[in-house]
């Protein structure tokens, strides 16, 4: 499992209609995609849940590699890059996904936190402590799925989860779902990663 994400801060006063007319257009093509476990197209408004920003932000869960790849080189990220410019995509090593206790309930809400792994802590620890944590959150109430991953040459951890309502348990950056592609959401290994 890998996990990835990129983020297109806009401009303060940004009409973000903007960008739920491309995802209405276009949040689609990628419901039938080799090697996607989900992608959700995450947008947060400034001032809304307490976001400083305007951003979108999908964050995705890969199955397999050559999915990802076909993605990103294949010309899917392409239109996204022709309209606002390459951003950096980020990606992780997946750690531990679990699915909340409302199958098949549609995400509303999604809260992503990233920390970092402090010096001098024992990383087999750190990591089982993670894939506890993402077991408890996915046994929230009103929980959908809870996932974390780790970016190895930055040493951060990415908790990441998605809630059926407006009040998520979970604490980090919140944004709205606009659309959620899953077409190999059931394959994605449940439980730690190791």
């Amino acid at each position: 499992m890998h996990a990835m994400q990129y983020e297109l801060t806009l401009p303060a006063d940004y009409d973000t209609s903007i960008i739920r007319g491309r995802v209405a257009r276009i949040g689609h093509l990628l419901d039938d995609w080799e090697g996607l476990g989900f992608k959700t197209y995450l947008l947060r408004e400034r001032g809304v849940h307490g976001s400083p920003v305007n951003q979108y932000a999908p964050f995705y869960l890969w199955n397999t590699t050559e999915g990802m790849n076909a993605f990103l080189w294949g010309g899917a990220f392409q239109g996204l890059s022709n309209d606002f410019g390459r951003p950096s995509v980020r990606q992780w090593t997946g750690l531990a996904y679990e699915e909340g206790g409302v199958p098949g309930s549609p995400a509303r809400f999604a809260v992503r936190r990233r920390q970092p792994v402090p010096e001098g802590v024992v990383l087999a620890d750190v990591m089982a402590d993670t894939a506890r944590e993402t077991a408890r959150l996915a046994g929230e109430d009103g929980a959908v799925l809870a996932a974390a991953a780790v970016d190895p040459s930055r040493w951060e951890l990415v908790h990441f989860s998605l809630w059926e309502h407006d009040t998520p348990k979970a604490e980090g950056d919140v944004f709205e779902v606009l659309h959620m592609s899953a077409p190999g959401r059931d394959r994605l290994p449940r439980g730690r990663q190791w």
